[in-house]
């Protein structure tokens, strides 16, 4: 996808997401919590539970499309006479109906040389499931079977909607502690006029301190969100070799941390990324929704897993 795009997909969804939200602030009644005389905390409460909630539903309710648009991801259909394309619509058939999902996920593959996948969709009966030609292209037909079982694992686990609650939850107590804490420091600089029990606090300066504490919370807030991800990841390699066997599971791991190595360019091109490795830093780890292939290998490698799923 050319830069314009982007840029299009990127105002277009904004645009979609503050109508809406607007839309339901006025539904709602939600009136402007700074006045005149002081903040309304209910006001606030309510208009960052509406935009921090709202919007991360929004994006996942559209996650699909855009998926689709960013990445390119061509969606195999069902009278497909491609041999590949067949067997992997054929695989996905399997893997859903192994992880008792009521309809099996669209399937799409897109450009990119990296072997990487990843799933996406609001429910587990309206997902995607999307492989890269490189992974395709580098992986024997049992690994890419386990990659199909680690998204598919997602799927069934409802991954998609619970980090997006977990986001949800996380961006409205990011806004509205960021806007408390700027009302407040920007009040006691201002100080109040002595004839008036109405606050002069600085709108100039309550703005910057709002940007300031967002960015500090949502630092702390992503950390949370990055150590969930990494435990719902062991889930879903646990969940992939249930699917589809552990020793391919294992060596699909093993494929993508030798495809991944620091000698080799990594694809940086997509924020829907499955199976990437992370910075090794500690600090960075924190940040890492990942964990490293190596500790997934072992993790893997030390746990009894179920073959009843495989023969569903």
């Amino acid at each position: 996808m050319t830069w314009f795009k982007r840029i299009a997909l990127f105002l277009i969804l904004n645009a979609v997401i503050i109508t809406t939200l607007n839309i339901v602030l006025s539904f709602f009644g939600v009136q402007p919590y700074l006045t005149s005389y002081g903040i309304s905390y209910k006001d606030l409460m309510l208009f960052c539970l509406i935009w921090g909630m709202g919007g991360a539903f929004i994006s996942l309710l559209l996650s699909k499309h855009i998926a689709k648009w960013m990445m390119g991801v061509k969606i195999i259909s069902p009278n497909t006479q491609n041999a590949e394309e067949k067997w992997l619509l054929e695989s996905v058939a399997i893997i859903a109906k192994r992880a008792r999902l009521p309809k099996a996920p669209q399937v799409g593959i897109f450009g990119s040389e990296s072997p990487n996948a990843f799933a996406t969709g609001p429910s587990r009966s309206n997902s995607l499931i999307a492989v890269s030609k490189g992974l395709l292209s580098s992986m024997k037909k049992e690994e890419v079977l386990a990659v199909i079982g680690h998204e598919m694992a997602h799927i069934a686990n409802g991954d998609m909607v619970t980090m997006t609650l977990l986001q949800g939850i996380i961006n409205a107590f990011v806004m509205f502690f960021a806007r408390v804490l700027a009302y407040a420091v920007s009040s006691a600089v201002s100080g109040r006029s002595r004839n008036s029990s109405r606050n002069n606090f600085s709108p100039m300066l309550y703005f910057i301190l709002t940007i300031v504490f967002e960015i500090a919370f949502m630092f702390l807030g992503f950390m949370l969100i990055a150590l969930v991800s990494r435990w719902r990841e062991f889930r879903a390699d646990k969940g992939g070799a249930e699917f589809a066997g552990k020793m391919p599971m294992i060596h699909a791991l093993q494929a993508l941390e030798k495809a991944h190595s620091p000698k080799k360019a990594l694809n940086k091109q997509t924020g829907f990324e499955a199976m990437q490795i992370r910075s090794e830093s500690k600090l960075l780890s924190l940040f890492a929704t990942h964990p490293p292939l190596k500790v997934r290998i072992e993790r893997l490698e030390a746990i009894e897993i179920s073959t009843e799923m495989q023969q569903a």
